[in-house]
């Protein structure tokens, strides 16, 4: 925060005001580069707060408090001890131990902006992965309209993309300082919410790195085991597994519905490169904008997913979707039926020619 130029009421109000006047703003001050640690690979608190300890225990010294959006270097990850949990993973620093549940791990890799934005079907723009722990946003049009931007403005938070998120680039410009920015959009499921983010941030895709994984192959089939202490999921080609992760299922009463013994499974229905999450049930209501990789697969909102909000793969976590690494939810989505064009990032299919997913417990 040392570097901050502005007050976070001042940042709030310019935020709610909307950026209509954008280039009247200077941008590089309401928005200043962050500054991440160097090192090959980082961790980001992901939640309120964490505990810094001595050793990988839970009973060890506590040596500091760590604050969300906190950044650190990520040695390597131990084994250790919480009670209670699946998750004995610990992740050390050089300055102790976090327990990994809410530190995600990320990479600081910025990008040289794009010369122009390609002409994708009938608008002009490109699907972009975000490549550094955080960049902040400025939010064009606010009010805010969705629940995630309203809450952090009411709670004092900045506006934040994350490490992995994918987004829709809609517009560019350069500033009088010669900064490039984005204008960062979600295609689906976004309530109008649209920001002004610096450009070096986010990494556009490609069509190769998307392309289908063995397509020749008719005989697939995912099969997710939401037991409490299994959290695993599985891809057959035949009788030949062929991927395998850890996954965080749905817990209490929002768990991930289980296919019935008589059914051949769930069928894929429909696939998005992201799109922008939300519901309520009996247990409460939640809001993430741009969910990478998204794979339905049951109802009108179960799916599998990236997940950036936590790292807590091997215990149930979701509001019923299978939560997975960005890395995991990309292969799923590529090795997956439908295939989903390029352009659009978006595809639905009703009757035959999805994926199987068979979900099962224990």
């Amino acid at each position: 925060m040392g570097h901050e130029l502005i007050s976070r009421r001042e940042f709030l109000k310019l935020a709610a005001a909307g950026a209509g006047g954008w280039m009247l703003h200077p941008l590089m001050k309401v928005l200043p580069a962050p500054e991440f640690p160097e090192a090959e690979r980082l961790g980001r608190v992901a939640k309120g707060l964490v505990e810094l300890k001595a050793r990988p225990d839970y009973d060890s010294p506590t040596l500091a408090t760590l604050y969300e959006d906190t950044v650190v270097v990520w040695l390597r990850e131990v084994t250790g001890y919480w009670p209670y949990r699946n998750n004995q993973r610990w992740v050390e620093t050089p300055e102790g131990y976090i327990w990994c549940a809410y530190l995600q791990p990320v990479d600081n890799r910025p990008n040289a902006p794009v010369a122009a934005l390609p002409q994708m079907g009938d608008q002009q723009g490109l699907w972009a992965e975000v490549t550094v722990p955080y960049v902040d946003a400025l939010l064009e049009n606010g009010p805010p309209r969705s629940a995630w931007w309203r809450y952090r403005q009411e709670n004092g938070l900045p506006f934040r993309f994350y490490y992995s998120q994918v987004v829709w680039i809609d517009q560019m410009k350069t500033d009088e300082q010669g900064q490039v920015w984005y204008r960062v959009n979600e295609r689906y499921g976004n309530p109008g919410d649209i920001f002004w983010c610096r450009a070096e941030a986010f990494r556009p895709i490609t069509e190769d790195e998307v392309a289908p994984i063995s397509p020749e192959v008719e005989d697939k089939r995912i099969e997710v085991n939401v037991g409490w202490n299994e959290q695993m999921l599985s891809c057959y080609e035949g009788n030949t597994e062929v991927y395998f992760c850890r996954v965080s299922s749905g817990v209490g009463e929002n768990a991930t519905p289980t296919t019935p013994v008589v059914s051949p499974g769930f069928m894929i229905w429909r696939k998005l490169f992201s799109l922008h999450m939300g519901g309520s049930t009996a247990a409460g209501s939640w809001d993430v904008p741009a969910v990478a990789w998204t794979t339905l697969f049951q109802g009108d909102g179960v799916a599998i997913h990236s997940t950036y909000w936590h790292n807590n793969y091997g215990e149930p976590m979701s509001h019923g979707c299978v939560n997975v690494s960005p890395e995991d939810a990309k292969w799923i989505f590529r090795w997956t039926n439908p295939q989903v064009p390029f352009v659009t990032g978006d595809v639905t299919i009703s009757g035959s020619g999805g994926t199987r997913v068979i979900v099962h417990e224990g």
